[in-house]
């Protein structure tokens, strides 16, 4: 198992795979789950000659379960200490929900004025700003992420186990096949990790403002997002990233879910090698 070390401490687990050579895409998973979201992205970057590298957030997985450091600042310095300790350039950061904003603030903060990235994707991702606020009166209530923290506290397994179930993959839409491997698969990532990485983690992905970080991004930049997101609303988050990144190109996929990445790989991975060849 391959692990890196932050300055404070904390040891980030990561996967490596592919020739040293090639180009590089790093992949940035969601609330609460792991590297292993990746998987089928991992493997079809692989096949077309990529170096594929996804790692474990703080407190996710198998990195180290801490008691601080759960923010979107310590989520991109982590990943500078990854993207250092391998010696990444002319990267593509690929990043999906919560990992949307911890790409997005890397990029902006550290990628970037590097020199080290060459574009970014964002997949139903959480910038600029997911809870309602007098400036964002779109956004999500905050009484809906006091939701998610209390059923947490109260069984994060049973809650866990309604997510994927339900809103995650659209499951609970009529006439939706349910995979429940698909579901034991994300409960499995999701209770491998820290409660409390997972409990404060909401705060970083709902309260954290990205304008600024969006707003610094000039490579090229693509915006995936499903129009039956029922986690991240298309309205108040793609489109808006689309307005504030410099070079963008936004494509919205009808009925797909906020899980689309495992539900619709075969047509995404696809039409995200298109934007890295571009």
């Amino acid at each position: 198992m391959a692990f890196v070390t932050t300055s404070d401490g904390t040891e980030i687990y990561y996967k490596d795979w592919g020739p040293r050579d090639a180009q590089p895409i790093v992949f940035h998973h969601g609330w609460p789950l792991s590297a292993d979201d990746w998987d089928a992205q991992m493997l079809f970057f692989l096949a077309n000659g990529y170096r594929v590298i996804a790692h474990d957030r703080r407190g996710h997985g198998r990195s180290s379960q801490v008691g601080t450091g759960h923010d979107m600042d310590h989520y991109a310095s982590d990943t500078d200490a990854l993207v250092q300790h391998l010696d990444l350039h002319d990267a593509i950061h690929i990043g999906h929900s919560t990992g949307g904003g911890q790409a997005a603030r890397y990029v902006a903060q550290y990628g970037e004025p590097q020199g080290r990235v060459a574009k970014i994707v964002l997949v139903a991702a959480v910038p600029p700003l997911m809870v309602q606020t007098e400036g964002n009166p779109d956004g999500t209530p905050i009484s809906v992420f006091d939701g998610f923290r209390e059923a947490l506290a109260a069984n994060r397994a049973e809650f866990f186990q309604a997510v994927a179930s339900g809103p995650f993959y659209g499951y609970n839409r009529d006439g939706v096949d349910v995979s429940e491997p698909v579901v034991a698969n994300w409960w499995r990532q999701g209770m491998t990790g820290s409660a409390l990485a997972h409990y404060e983690g909401i705060k970083a992905f709902s309260e954290t403002d990205q304008t600024e970080d969006l707003k610094a991004i000039s490579v090229p930049a693509l915006v995936l997002q499903g129009d039956d997101d029922q986690v991240v609303p298309y309205k108040d988050a793609s489109l808006k990233q689309a307005e504030l990144l410099s070079d963008s190109t936004l494509k919205i996929y009808e009925g797909y879910p906020h899980g689309m990445l495992t539900t619709h790989a075969d047509v995404i991975n696809p039409d995200i090698l298109a934007f890295i060849k571009q």
